[in-house]
């Protein structure tokens, strides 16, 4: 992809949480909770990664002005800071989906370790720029790329968001069943990972 940058990835596991923080309880309002279904951001790296899509989707959610707005930091976060539900969820499919040869969380995550390619948890690191990181996974049933991407809404609003967005494309009918199935468990996931970062507290600016 053009405009980003190859990094070399952290493990998930080796991230530590910030110890200074914007609580929830302090100085963020529930504004700052809310998450909001939007179109895919045209400036984002994967709204034109794939000709024709089976799935694509965009949640944004307010930063506070104190937050940090390096979108690998943000990541990381937000993917270790998800409801214990949502790894319940992940374990349930990878019994399923184990059987049919796909990749699962477990699998994915080992890469990491052995390769020597970036990796953010069980996702593959496409590339980074200063306001976007995409992550991502190829399958032998479907391809898909997610972005964590940080902007300024324009004047006089001028409120800064963070929009998470994913864009599949399936291979065979295999991979649409797929999708057809875990597309809600997919939204509400996003939804509830979003939220439960805004409410621990984002990580300062001074952190990134």
């Amino acid at each position: 992809m053009r405009g980003l940058r190859p990094r070399g990835g952290r493990r998930l596991a080796n991230f530590v949480r910030p110890q200074n923080r914007i609580t929830g309880s302090h100085t963020m309002s529930t504004q700052h909770h809310r998450v909001t279904l939007v179109s895919l951001p045209p400036e984002s790296r994967i709204a034109k990664t794939y000709a024709s899509t089976n799935l694509a989707d965009a949640y944004s959610i307010e930063l506070p002005s104190e937050a940090s707005t390096n979108p690998e930091l943000l990541a990381r976060f937000i993917f270790s800071h998800q409801a214990p539900w949502v790894g319940s969820l992940i374990a349930v499919r990878d019994a399923i989906v184990g059987r049919f040869g796909l990749k699962t969380a477990k699998q994915l995550t080992s890469l990491g370790a052995e390769s020597k390619t970036g990796r953010l948890g069980i996702f593959k690191i496409y590339g980074t720029s200063p306001t976007e990181i995409v992550l991502g996974e190829d399958d032998k049933h479907l391809d898909f790329r997610l972005s964590v991407l940080c902007s300024n809404q324009p004047p006089p609003g001028g409120k800064r968001q963070l929009t998470l967005s994913t864009v599949v494309r399936c291979h065979n009918r295999l991979g649409r069943l797929y999708i057809l199935v875990i597309a809600p468990f997919h939204r509400l996931v996003v939804q509830s990972s979003l939220r439960s970062a805004a409410r621990i507290g984002w990580p300062l600016a001074t952190e990134a």
